[in-house]
């Protein structure tokens, strides 16, 4: 697993993964539609931003890392 996720991509993804937790764990009213969805994306986020490597990227050949 080659790394693909760039500095800024993946501070952006720890921040939103880290919000829509948040929401997620929130006791908002008319929330709880959208709390099981903005769990799941928040951890998919936080984890891709966490270990720098996201598998949607691998079929586009997009990589937002700096190349060696």
């Amino acid at each position: 697993m080659a790394r693909n996720v760039g500095g800024i991509d993946r501070a952006i993804r720890v921040v939103a993964g880290i919000a829509l937790i948040a929401y997620a764990m929130s006791n908002l009213p008319g929330a709880e539609d959208w709390m099981v969805p903005a769990g799941i994306v928040g951890f998919i986020a936080l984890l891709t931003g966490l270990i720098g490597w996201c598998p949607a990227y691998m079929p586009f050949g997009i990589k937002t890392c700096k190349v060696k």
